[in-house]
């Protein structure tokens, strides 16, 4: 594996401590949460008091301090043990956190950034409904101003994190007049607010111990004050959430990727096949090859983003191509992995199949990658205009 990223001592030093926390404490439960789909609650808490919830943020927030990349290579490190863990981080951190962060009042952030960053509660991102995917200007979810109250009706799908969520960032529509993405915004809404309901939990193809809920608003009340960021502008605050929150689904693949490699190069050198190892065969060195190559150049492309964002500099090409080509890469990795191992790897004794299954999330999960290709080639052209 390629090590030399230039990274500080202080990443170093993060990359390290949940790598170490990810083999000794996760890689024992990854295979059973998987099996029965259990949320690792001990596990959560246990990174919440190391300060890797509150990672990225700064310490006047409630944070532990620290740098996106650094975030991100937690992130990676997680996922390369656990792909539910990985996203559990990510969607917390990017999604739930980041907008309160970036675009709370002060009062806002004095309420929820010590309990999130503390690990106190989890935070989930409101966006995707049932009609409303892709085409997320498509929300049909409203709020309406009622006194000194913003009373919401409508449905959120595919929640992550939600059964753990003490605040919830959320978009509704507040001009109904308004077409498109106009006339939305975004609100914080507490779990315990009357009217808001958790729906069934999602049984899905792979991330199994990572909670996913919709979310419903039946006359939902929330306090005027709800308001995150500026009236009828919560669709680009959403846009610019999502930029950094792709960057955090890279660093999932990349540690699925990464995974994937690691189980398929010692089994190559292992088996044996026409009486020598199967590592030696032009073919399965193909594919390693190919593997190594691709995972190392999506790594590039992951932390260059994160850089990027770290220097406040606009990123939504970077994120976009980071998230595209690590999703793809890592879909390629596992599938692979398990040609390389052949039946095992078809089979729950071996844990490929299950990096398989967990990657497909990358290609779906924080927009499409048909949509990043969309976002790739808008921002292209911008770039010839």
């Amino acid at each position: 594996m390629v090590t030399n990223f230039d990274l500080t001592e202080e990443q170093q030093a993060v990359r390290d401590t949940v790598r170490r926390f990810a083999r000794e404490r996760i890689a024992p439960i990854a295979a059973e949460r998987d099996r029965t789909g259990e949320f690792p609650r001990e596990t959560i808490q246990e990174l919440a008091e190391m300060g890797i919830l509150g990672i990225g943020f700064p310490e006047e927030d409630g944070g532990s301090g620290g740098d996106t990349l650094s975030y991100i290579l937690a992130v990676e490190e997680l996922s390369r043990v656990d792909g539910s863990h990985g996203i559990t981080l990510a969607a917390h951190c990017s999604l739930g956190v980041w907008p309160i962060h970036a675009f709370g009042t002060p009062e806002q952030k004095a309420r929820y950034m010590p309990k999130l960053c503390s690990g106190e509660y989890l935070s989930s991102f409101g966006l995707t409904e049932p009609d409303a995917g892709s085409d997320a200007g498509g929300t049909r979810t409203t709020a309406v101003l009622d006194g000194d109250e913003w009373v919401l009706n409508g449905a959120k799908q595919f929640i992550t994190n939600a059964s753990y969520s003490g605040v919830l960032v959320i978009t509704a529509k507040t001009e109904r007049t308004a077409s498109g993405s106009r006339g939305i915004s975004a609100f914080l809404v507490e779990t315990d607010a009357p009217g808001f309901e958790l729906g069934k939990k999602e049984d899905k193809l792979g991330l199994r111990a990572s909670d996913t809920r919709a979310l419903s608003f039946q006359d939902c009340r929330i306090p005027k004050d709800a308001l995150l960021g500026e009236l009828h502008r919560g669709f680009p605050l959403f846009m610019k959430t999502l930029d950094g929150g792709r960057i955090s689904i890279a660093a999932l693949a990349l540690g699925i990727g990464q995974s994937a490699l690691d189980a398929a190069v010692p089994y190559s050198m292992q088996r044996r096949q026409f009486g020598q190892p199967i590592c030696e065969f032009e073919m399965i060195q193909s594919h390693l090859a190919e593997m190594q190559t691709e995972i190392t150049a999506a790594r590039h492309l992951t932390y260059h983003a994160a850089r990027l964002k770290d220097a406040g500099r606009r990123h939504t090409l970077e994120s976009a191509m980071a998230k595209y080509y690590a999703a793809t890469v890592t879909m390629k990795a596992t599938t692979l992995a398990i040609q390389i191992l052949g039946g095992y790897g078809y089979t729950k004794d071996y844990p490929v199949e299950r990096y398989f299954r967990d990657a497909k999330l990358c290609e779906i999960g924080e927009g499409t990658s048909e949509i990043q290709k969309i976002v790739i080639a808008r921002e292209l052209v911008k770039l010839y205009a």
